[in-house]
């Protein structure tokens, strides 16, 4: 894997997310309660503050908690909530040791359907449905692994010229075109509340 994605909006962290798909898959982990960027930049901060310049996930699992947790920690922090995604990239991490020795791309490497790669993808410590259907549309319209029926398993994130998530960015253009899909649903979740508040 070795491919320019443009998530980070960060030349350095986006090609790191292109060669490694362990960086790719924690990239998405952190994707939550946090800008796309911000999130996405969240590998290359990681592997920098532990001496390298890519992730090892016998290496992390392996840290010891407390430290990895201050390495997150570090201002600027990796995430919003550094403490417990430390946690759970190291639980992602173990999660790789143990079932795929370490080989973040052995989740979806010679997987024939994309049923099958959402179905393992959704077994990863910190993926739920959702966050697996944007890594397998991200894996099939950014990174070239595209099994069969992998965009029908991706779901509303598989569609062609969707802007819905990282999986459809290839600039700050398209970054903001998803940016503004996501508000516009945070405001009908809004109106969709108060209409239900009014019936009560």
């Amino acid at each position: 894997m070795d491919i320019t994605l443009r998530i980070a909006q960060h030349p350095e962290a986006d090609e790191l997310l292109g060669r490694s798909p362990l960086a790719a898959l924690v990239g998405m982990l952190l994707d939550q309660q946090v800008p796309m960027e911000w999130a996405f930049s969240g590998p290359l901060t990681i592997a920098q503050r532990m001496g390298g310049d890519d992730l090892d996930a016998h290496e992390i699992a392996a840290y010891d908690p407390d430290a990895f947790a201050e390495l997150l920690k570090a201002k600027p922090a990796v995430h919003r909530y550094p403490g417990s995604m430390a946690k759970r990239v190291q639980q992602l991490c173990q999660y790789l040791v143990d079932h795929y020795d370490g080989d973040a791309a052995a989740v979806w490497r010679g997987v024939d359907s994309g049923e099958e790669v959402l179905k393992r993808l959704n077994e990863l410590p910190g993926f739920g449905k959702q966050k697996a259907q944007i890594f397998l549309a991200l894996l099939g319209k950014r990174l070239g692994v595209r099994p069969r029926g992998w965009r029908a398993a991706a779901g509303p994130y598989g569609e062609e010229g969707a802007y819905r998530s990282a999986a459809d960015i290839t600039g700050p253009e398209t970054l903001s075109k998803v940016r503004a899909h996501k508000q516009a649903l945070k405001q009908e979740a809004k109106r969709a509340a108060a209409a239900a508040a009014d019936k009560t």
